[in-house]
């Protein structure tokens, strides 16, 4: 496929089939104990397709079997969806949720796996990537379901939202750790800012809504644009059946926050949040991007900085400030850390429209300040990486990083085992193709089954 749009060029040109390798060459040692499947989704238009917006084109999810100190296989699957092919959203009766690109994430939670798209319903898979089809929590989700959904390491619950541009503008969901639905509630004060990501704490829930909001007269297929009339905000409301009717607005500094690395309590009861945010520049080169528009940046999350807001409940204050300047995003941290406070955080760093600060996987120490960057190397653009912990790990960073790297010099792609105390490599996975830049991915370990046998 040849286009001009820069989201089907270089690091991301889509694929156009769907394959199955065994017995990949390993570089290194695997470690023994990462037994399972790293999985990553990703846009991928079929080919002769242009889509208007990046995010409109349809999911393919890639897997990576790890056993045993071998890569077993590489296998690539189109998320089989009516939008495949292409089945309109719209129809006389309102929008259909299972016209879903589901391209944004895939996850596992309660013995299933899900494609997602925050517009629509989860997309189930089997294990070996199959598409099973929509999948609607047993009739008891009749929203849409957020691509970002946070499983609490405590609890086993499963936390998200749905994020509309008419009433109910937010309506937000548990699911138990067998997967039940066991809450949902709408939010009261919540507008048509778009809400992509969010965090949970041990005691509360916290949503942002930054200044970018639904505007009908947008013509990409993503309805949504900057505006400086809508208010930037975090919504912070009380886990439980009770909370959502208890949520208290806090105004912030004008901006638009993607990705959220984590937020937790203070030993001040404050809820401390961090990620990667961009005003209003930052949004027009990103979003120029997305729509192939002219005066765009070097690549989506160009001039996308950490910030770190401190909201006081007591006092009905936020302290915000710039902690990094490092143009970065997808950030991450060991998921044992979700919602309580944490030291380290990683994250993708991205040149921007200058071209500083190159590709690489970063490590933030949030104790020390220090900074660390595992820089990837010409034309090579690392994914997000995902953190799986070390057997018998004692330190918040024991533990592995994994990322699937793009490498346009060689037209190929590999799995890196980085060390997440050091960035160091440990193995390397060489894939049979080059894979393009995606977006969200998970680590799902081995369970005790052996039905993804080829």
């Amino acid at each position: 496929m040849t286009s001009s749009q820069p989201y089907l060029t270089g690091h991301y040109t889509p694929v156009a089939d769907e394959i199955t390798v065994t017995g990949l060459t390993v570089d290194g040692s695997l470690p023994p104990e990462l037994s399972g499947r790293l999985l990553r989704n990703g846009h991928n238009p079929q080919p002769g397709v242009t889509p208007a917006h990046w995010f409109k084109g349809s999911g393919m999810v890639h897997g990576i079997r790890l056993r045993d100190g071998r890569a077993e296989w590489y296998r690539n699957r189109w998320v089989h969806t009516p939008a495949l092919d292409g089945a309109p959203y719209m129809t006389p009766h309102g929008p259909d949720l299972t016209v879903s690109t589901a391209g944004t994430h895939v996850i596992e939670h309660a013995g299933r796996l899900l494609a997602l798209c925050e517009a629509n319903l989860p997309f189930e898979l089997t294990r070996t990537l199959d598409t099973v089809g929509a999948y609607d929590f047993h009739g008891k989700l009749r929203t849409a379901m957020t691509a970002h959904p946070k499983e609490d390491p405590v609890t086993g619950e499963l936390h998200f939202f749905a994020s509309s541009p008419f009433p109910p503008f937010l309506t937000y969901h548990v699911a138990d750790a067998k997967g039940e639905i066991v809450h949902s509630a709408e939010v009261p004060g919540a507008t048509a800012a778009l809400k992509h990501d969010f965090a949970v704490t041990r005691h509360h829930v916290v949503f942002v809504e930054g200044n970018v909001t639904f505007d009908p007269t947008d013509r990409s297929g993503i309805p949504y644009r900057w505006s400086d009339r809508q208010q930037a905000r975090i919504g912070i409301l009380p886990r439980g059946a009770d909370g959502a009717r208890l949520v208290r607005w806090f105004s912030i500094e004008p901006g638009n926050m993607p990705h959220i690395a984590n937020a937790y309590e203070d030993g001040q009861g404050r809820v401390v949040l961090e990620g990667p945010a961009v005003d209003r520049e930052g949004f027009r080169l990103s979003w120029n991007w997305w729509t192939g528009a002219p005066g765009r940046g070097a690549e989506p999350a160009s001039r996308s900085y950490t910030r770190r807001w401190i909201v006081n409940p007591v006092a009905g204050s936020v302290d915000e400030q710039i902690i990094d300047d490092l143009p970065v995003e997808f950030p991450t941290l060991n998921g044992n850390r979700l919602g309580s406070e944490h030291r380290y955080q990683y994250a993708v760093s991205f040149p921007d429209e200058e071209g500083y600060g190159g590709y690489g996987v970063v490590k933030y120490d949030r104790t020390t300040g220090a900074r660390r960057i595992h820089q990837a190397g010409d034309a090579r653009m690392p994914g997000e990486a995902v953190y799986v912990p070390a057997a018998g790990a004692t330190r918040e960073d024991d533990g592995y990083l994994l990322t699937v790297v793009s490498d346009l010099k060689q037209d190929a792609s590999q799995l890196l085992v980085l060390d997440a105390s050091g960035l160091d490599r440990i193995a390397t996975v060489h894939l049979p193709r080059r894979v393009p830049a995606g977006v969200h991915g998970s680590w799902i370990p081995d369970d005790g089954t052996t039905d993804d046998q080829n």
